[in-house]
């Protein structure tokens, strides 16, 4: 039973405290993962601030490390492997058969503090149960108890910081790009947000041929970032009406649009400053109703796509994205800053702040 420290948290009006747990020994179908990194991703700070009686909670789910030990029934990796963690999903439901994965019909019951069958503890902090099993991994500590199901296996020499947020973040942003949206030759896309989900978009764009990219972003380091990675334009939405600038700029309005913000009224811009024939990708979980011209979507052949972790089939789209990334066409590395588990505090004040992309956290 490994003894490490994790990032717990207590009261989600309160900070993260670092302390000691205890990680159980991997049970038939489990993997134990020693996690080297682990990215803090929007998800675990809207998990921890919805509460719960049940605490403490344990988060993180963009883990990488390395495999320490499996169960006996676990044949897809073996101790020594490195891997990267990501969603949980059943692969026997109907949409796991047609390769939506994220779509999983018992996605919420693996992935939301999924227990294990028979209720047993699989983290303990001072002999009380801890809340875990968050995505299947609950990375916010040295160790985590991982299934084949969300373990992603990845080339021996691959940097685990760099990996980590390709479980989610990276995944969905790349994902929606070259997934969902799929631009062509010559398309014009603009990304609303450029935080984690939005720069790995824009990163992702600038894989494809002739797709120019324009940025609606409130945060001035971020707007010169993403002009530095690629991006034609970047508009700050305080400025004005995005909507008449994104037109000018497109000369008549966007071929594709990636909307990360999860306000109905920014989706709305979204969809309005399209082309004929243009689609919008959606993947922040905001909440409220957009105000939508029904006249325009349909006059327009306009499409609004729904998207959780950028429709990937992990096992086959983080490889790819680690690839590309070897071959210098999707530099990650310029959106990530690591920090000491142990300054959490630290990564998530700069992060709020503007001052860093994607924190990573070591152990």
């Amino acid at each position: 039973m490994p003894l490490t420290t994790a990032a717990l948290s207590r009261d989600p009006r309160g900070p993260f405290a670092v302390e000691t747990v205890d990680i159980d020994d991997p049970r038939g179908d489990e993997i134990l993962v020693r996690i080297e990194a682990s990215g803090i991703c929007h998800t675990d700070l809207v998990s921890r601030a919805a509460g719960t009686a049940d605490r403490p909670v344990l988060l993180g789910h963009e883990g990488a490390g390395t495999v320490e030990a499996v169960g006996a029934e676990v044949t897809t990796v073996r101790p020594g492997d490195r891997v990267v963690l990501t969603y949980r999903h059943c692969g026997s439901c109907r949409n796991c058969r047609l390769g939506r994965l994220p779509y999983c019909a018992r996605s919420s019951a693996l992935n939301q503090f999924g227990a294990r069958p028979d209720r047993s503890a699989r983290v303990t902090v001072d002999g009380s149960r801890v809340r875990d099993g968050f995505f299947g991994q609950s990375s916010f500590a040295g160790y985590a108890l991982t299934t084949a199901d969300n373990t992603v296996l990845v080339p021996a020499g691959t940097d685990p910081v760099l990996a980590a947020p390709l479980g989610c973040g990276f995944q969905t942003g790349a994902g929606a790009v070259l997934n969902v949206l799929a631009p062509e030759p010559d398309s014009q896309l603009v990304i609303y947000g450029a935080g984690a989900v939005g720069m790995a978009g824009l990163l992702a764009a600038g894989t494809l041929d002739s797709t120019a990219v324009i940025v609606v972003e409130p945060s001035a380091t971020r707007r010169a970032l993403a002009i530095e990675l690629g991006a034609s334009a970047a508009l700050d939405p305080a400025d004005g009406d995005t909507r008449s600038a994104i037109g000018d700029l497109t000369g008549g309005g966007a071929t594709h649009a990636l909307d990360t913000t999860g306000r109905p009224d920014v989706l709305a811009d979204a969809v309005t400053a399209l082309t004929v024939g243009g689609a919008v990708a959606v993947v922040g979980l905001g909440a409220g109703v957009p105000q939508l011209d029904l006249r325009d979507i349909v006059l327009g052949g306009k499409t609004i796509h729904g998207c959780l972790e950028g429709d990937a089939v992990p096992e086959r789209f983080i490889p790819e994205l680690l690839a590309l990334y070897a071959a210098g066409r999707l530099p990650l590395d310029r959106l990530i800053r690591t920090y000491p588990h142990t300054e959490i505090t630290a990564a998530l004040a700069d992060h709020h702040a503007g001052q860093v992309v994607k924190p990573v956290l070591t152990w």
